[in-house]
């Protein structure tokens, strides 16, 4: 089953600024090997359901060594049968448009 999970992380109570904590997990998420897209609200995964939990999971480990208080927002799409969905979802999009579209 291809699992396409979409994942915002915000540590509360530090202040406006916080990209240097999003960045912990974005080292986490490029060193899965896992297929991603970095979104400005948010960031997606593929892969299968363990995997993809997995990586949330050490994302959300790591933040909550220095921070008290997270808030998560999460987005799941699992379908069985079909793979490169992260790229085929925008690919058949864009077919159907005839255009490119901004990503």
């Amino acid at each position: 089953m291809s699992v396409l999970l979409e994942f915002s992380m915000t540590p509360i109570g530090e202040g406006e600024g916080v990209s240097s904590k999003v960045a912990g997990s974005l080292e986490i998420i490029a060193a899965s090997g896992l297929p991603y897209r970095l979104g400005p609200m948010g960031t997606t995964l593929e892969g299968d359901w363990d995997q993809v939990m997995s990586v949330m999971k050490d994302c959300y480990t790591k933040m909550s060594q220095s921070c008290g208080r997270i808030s998560c927002n999460v987005k799941i799409d699992a379908r069985q049968g079909v793979e490169e969905r992260l790229q085929g979802k925008t690919e058949k999009l864009e077919s159907l448009l005839g255009q490119k579209l901004n990503q």
